[in-house]
């Protein structure tokens, strides 16, 4: 039986670094705390001419390159963001134009740091039906633009960033064995940009209150961020037919330290196994595992033949998991 497999990847973030001991000249905190509390060290920041779209591109044009495909192959572009250049357009139509795919159709996915596992799903889906047989998924985002830097809770956290995979279908033994999605909308609250949409249409209190800025609970985040990816990470192994103890590596959403550390610690898994660049980007929210998964292969942690797991938790509350044979 053939699956939806990876045939190339790529990744951007923007050439201006923010450090921690930056950061100090900004909100009361320091190097120390922040790396000890959430293991980040800097985070890249989109230029001010630089929007979601932009970095998405880069990182579309990079995956391209490596698939050996052209723009106008690609059937369908989808990018998982929650930081948009617009309300409407789509990202991902302001992708297809910058990049040349005028043979694509193109939507986004809001579904915050779990995105591109959600973006997975779709696109598998669209693959094993025959519908579309090129597809360009992207995580992409610019959170820079939705923090308020005078909160120190979620300044140290976020970069900007975006990673991009090529999908087809394959006929081999690698590929998507399957994608276990959640949601709980219970705990939309937890994570949330209280205004700027329909329930609360951006006026001058709005802005005053500063409710266009992404507001967090991080407490109440970190008491079910590990467990609901850990139980993610068991359902879709058992939905594909393995175990914990086939899998290879695990590459989780890129959100905090103490969350990955609380994740390998209910799975009593080996921290080797686990991959972590934390302290180079930060939490990229949906370009997050992209960027990660890209990291990897490039650096030989994944391999031909290896089991894989993908893992990630985000607003809504969602969460996600998918099973590949790379």
């Amino acid at each position: 039986m053939g699956r939806t497999e990876f045939k190339g990847l790529g990744f951007y973030v923007p050439e201006k670094v923010l450090t921690n001991f930056e950061i100090e000249q900004m909100v009361d905190t320091s190097d120390e705390w922040i790396y000890t509390r959430t293991g980040i060290k800097q985070r890249h920041i989109a230029a001010a001419d630089q929007a979601t779209s932009d970095l998405a591109a880069v990182a579309a044009r990079r995956a391209l390159e490596k698939s050996r495909l052209l723009p106008t192959d690609l059937d369908l572009i989808i990018v998982a963001t929650a930081t948009p250049d617009t309300q409407m357009p789509a990202c991902a139509c302001l992708v297809q134009q910058k990049i040349g795919a005028k043979n694509a159709v193109a939507f986004d996915i809001a579904a915050a740091c779990s995105g591109f596992i959600y973006g997975l799903s779709v696109a598998d889906a669209y693959i094993k039906s025959k519908a579309y047989q090129n597809v360009l998924l992207i995580g992409a985002e610019t959170f820079s633009r939705i923090i308020n830097w005078h909160d120190r809770s979620t300044c140290i956290l976020f970069g900007d960033g975006a990673g991009a995979a090529l999908l087809q279908y394959g006929n081999g033994s690698s590929g998507i064995f399957n994608t276990f999605l959640g949601a709980d909308g219970a705990g939309a609250e937890l994570l949330t940009i209280p205004a700027g949409g329909s329930r609360l249409p951006a006026d001058r209190e709005s802005v005053e209150k500063s409710l266009h800025f992404l507001q967090m609970n991080g407490r109440e985040v970190y008491k079910v961020a590990a467990s609901g990816m850990a139980k993610a990470i068991l359902s879709a192994l058992d939905h594909a037919g393995f175990t914990l103890e086939d899998v290879d590596f695990i590459i989780p959403h890129q959100a905090n330290v103490r969350i990955i550390e609380s994740l390998i610690q209910k799975l009593k898994i080996a921290p080797e196994k686990v991959f972590l660049n934390l302290a180079r980007y930060g939490n990229t929210s949906a370009a997050s595992i992209p960027i990660a998964l890209c990291e990897a292969v490039e650096d030989h942690k994944v391999n031909k033949g290896n089991l894989v797991v993908l893992v990630s938790f985000g607003a809504g509350l969602t969460w996600g998991a998918s099973v590949i044979r790379w």
